[in-house]
């Protein structure tokens, strides 16, 4: 009846996932307790779980993935402190374990981390930059989330019921197969995937959509905020490239459950066409990440530098000639599997030839701080450690660009370094530039400036304890996925990696410090104008936080800058603009249809992760229904009154103008 569970997949025999599962299951269950006493839940429930409004979205995927980062980062601590310890000794991670934990560190960071942190900020600003109200399905981006959040309850699942996957974070065959992985740990990190990654596909088609459809009157695309542009290749990738994962992980799915053998070592498998379809997305993948990353510090830029972004046009350019070159370059991350010299040669020129577009973005960044007033407020401090943190990425992939440096580096602790170099360097300080650039705009009130320069400070310095020595210790040969190692002369290295580690620890602790402490001085940071930075683009043009229909009459674009051109203007006059005409506003209903499929997808995919055939068809029927029933509903808008609309509005210019009378917008 219960298919392969048994008592016997709880771990009851090893200490450190019983006890990390005891306490996630503690903090779980005081997380609800402490909800069900303060009476908070049909707030919870009426106001976010159920809502469809694309910021709150925006804000619960960045939520989704500040947690996981506490999950992801906890993994490395592991690794990094039994690696410390473990010369000429076992340590005190198990192989067995140990293989999990790389494993689930992959697939965490990039799958539950970065992909919510990059789809979290474009969900929140794409809208409101756009001039748009809301985005082009709105129920879709709940299910969206909620797919992603099953997809991330199942990977939490397999610390405490079976085991996680011991392949690494792709999975590669035939290690990845039956005949060498027996368990549920491929299985638990197959079907996550696979239903986090349709959520994924779903907010790309939404999110292109809404930037191609949905755009202000006046927006054309030469007049889009660069944000914008990076999110639309961004999502441009998405499509393209994750029916690509879909369809290689449904193909080792097959060989696993049903004895096919696609990618197996007999019957006519081929377990390297796993590796180049990966990668087909892997790379992608890489550029689906960075590119919003590079929006954000275009937009952090040009703000603090009180200038206009340097070379508009040429940004617009590299970035869709990144979004292009991106599906020509994967084969270098395989330059040993003997494609031959003619193969590796293409493959390594692209390789070389997408950092010159790059290239173009940094030199932009730095032209356009030249000259200008920068205030070095938190915001500006990340770009200005991601472009010095990025460029050394960006010098250590050419130099494996190259196919014989790559013959010697491969599979090394240099190749980690360098993916580290960017994901941390590039895509967590343009996540926490953007968290912290538009947190005001999110919540009306600004982040404690002295606890995010100290996060922004022990980041930047544990990057570089942590991984430097990484690129030494491959130049000494120490592959990757070591559990223990007998040559004394990578012990130091290994060591102050670890220290590193605890540095990046600080650096996460004082985020919640500065979480908590703006909470509690909010009505002292308080953001009562929407526009607390002097900003440029139309995000900055309503409150904070913005109501439901983000703007009481959609505005009207006349330049590159549309904001900034309003607000010189009404600088000019001394006034605002004069008071629009208002009308009724038709805005989404809320509807718990993302909750409950998500529900129904966790059930199908433990159920199909230990072969229990019943709960599969009612999870099934239970998602089919839920969809059956959203498209039946009667009323799927509700209006608000133009008269509400004008009060809001009317609150909102009262404010503004009193900040013009005073001289000046801060």
């Amino acid at each position: 009846m219960f298919g392969k569970l048994s008592w016997s997949a709880i771990p009851l025999h090893e200490p450190i996932p019983l006890i990390t599962c005891m306490v996630i299951v503690a903090i779980i269950f005081g997380t609800l307790l402490l909800v069900l006493l303060k009476g908070w839940a049909p707030y919870l429930w009426k106001e976010w779980i159920t809502s469809v409004d694309h910021k709150r979205v925006g804000v619960m995927y960045f939520l989704l993935g500040f947690i996981m980062l506490l999950r992801g980062f906890s993994d490395a601590i592991m690794m990094r402190s039994q690696l410390a310890v473990a010369y000429n000794a076992p340590g005190y991670l198990p192989p067995d374990h140990y293989d999990q934990i790389f494993s689930a560190h992959g697939t965490i960071m990039i799958f539950f981390v970065a992909m919510p942190f990059v789809i979290g900020l474009m969900n929140f600003v794409v809208p409101l930059q756009i001039g748009s109200r809301d985005v082009a399905f709105p129920t879709l981006n709940s299910v969206s989330l909620w797919l992603t959040a099953s997809g991330v309850l199942l990977v939490n699942l397999s610390l405490g019921i079976g085991e996680f996957s011991r392949a690494g974070w792709l999975a590669y065959p035939p290690l990845s197969e039956l005949s060498f992985s027996p368990g549920v740990g491929v299985d638990y990190y197959l079907w996550s995937l696979q239903i986090s990654g349709i959520g994924t596909l779903l907010s790309g088609v939404n999110l292109v959509t809404t930037i191609l459809k949905l755009r202000a009157p006046g927006m054309a695309l030469s007049r889009m905020p660069v944000f914008s542009w990076t999110a639309l290749a961004s999502n441009l990738l998405i499509v393209a490239a994750f029916p690509i994962l879909t369809a290689t992980f449904a193909m080792l799915l097959l060989d696993r459950y049903l004895d096919f053998h696609f990618f197996t070592n007999e019957l006519g498998g081929n377990p390297m066409m796993y590796i180049n379809l990966i990668w087909a997305w892997g790379h992608p993948e890489v550029y689906i990440l960075i590119l919003p990353c590079f929006g954000v510090f275009s937009e952090v830029i040009s703000t603090f530098s009180s200038k206009p972004l340097f070379g508009y046009r040429s940004m617009v350019m590299a970035t869709m000639v990144i979004c292009v070159l991106s599906f020509m370059v994967w084969l270098h991350h395989f330059f040993t599997m003997g494609a031959g010299a003619d193969v590796n040669g293409f493959f390594g020129i692209m390789t070389m030839i997408i950092a010159v577009p790059t290239g173009v973005k940094v030199f932009n960044w730095l032209f356009t701080m030249y000259g200008g007033r920068i205030r070095f407020t938190t915001p500006i401090l990340w770009a200005v450690g991601f472009m010095v943190t990025f460029v050394i990425g960006g010098i250590t992939g050419v130099l494996m660009a190259v196919p014989p440096a790559d013959f010697i580096l491969h599979n090394s602790l240099f190749l980690i370094a360098h993916f580290h170099n960017v994901i941390i360097g590039g895509v967590v300080f343009g996540a926490f530039a953007g968290y912290t650039y538009w947190f005001p705009k999110v919540f009306g009130f600004k982040l404690h400036e002295g606890w995010g320069k100290a996060a922004f400070w022990f980041w930047f310095f544990g990057f570089y304890v942590a991984f430097m020595p990484l690129y030494v210790l491959g130049g000494m040969g120490m592959t990757r996925r070591m559990q223990h190692y007998d040559v004394a002369a990578w012990k130091p290295y290994l060591v102050v990696a670890a220290l590193g580690a605890v540095l990046i620890l600080c650096g996460i602790v004082c985020h919640i410090a500065q979480l908590v402490v703006s909470i509690r001085s909010r009505h002292r940071l308080a953001d009562l104008t929407g526009d607390p930075w002097d900003g440029r683009t139309l995000e900055w043009i309503t409150t904070s936080p913005p109501p439901v229909f983000n703007f009481a009459v959609l505005p009207n674009v006349k330049g590159e800058e549309a904001y900034w051109g309003m607000k010189q203007k009404a600088l000019a006059a001394g006034q605002l603009a004069e008071e629009p005409i208002y009308e009724d506003i038709e805005v989404p209903r809320n509807t718990p249809t993302g909750f409950v499929t998500a529900f129904f997808s966790t059930i199908t995919g433990f159920a199909l992760i230990w072969h229990i055939w019943w709960l599969v068809c009612l999870g099934l029927l239970g998602a089919f229904l839920t969809f059956v029933r959203f498209a039946w509903r009667n009323e799927d808008e509700y209006r608000i009154p133009a008269s509400e609309v004008a009060r809001l509005d009317r609150e909102r210019r009262r404010t503004r103008s009193a900040v013009i009378a005073s001289g000046s917008i801060e």
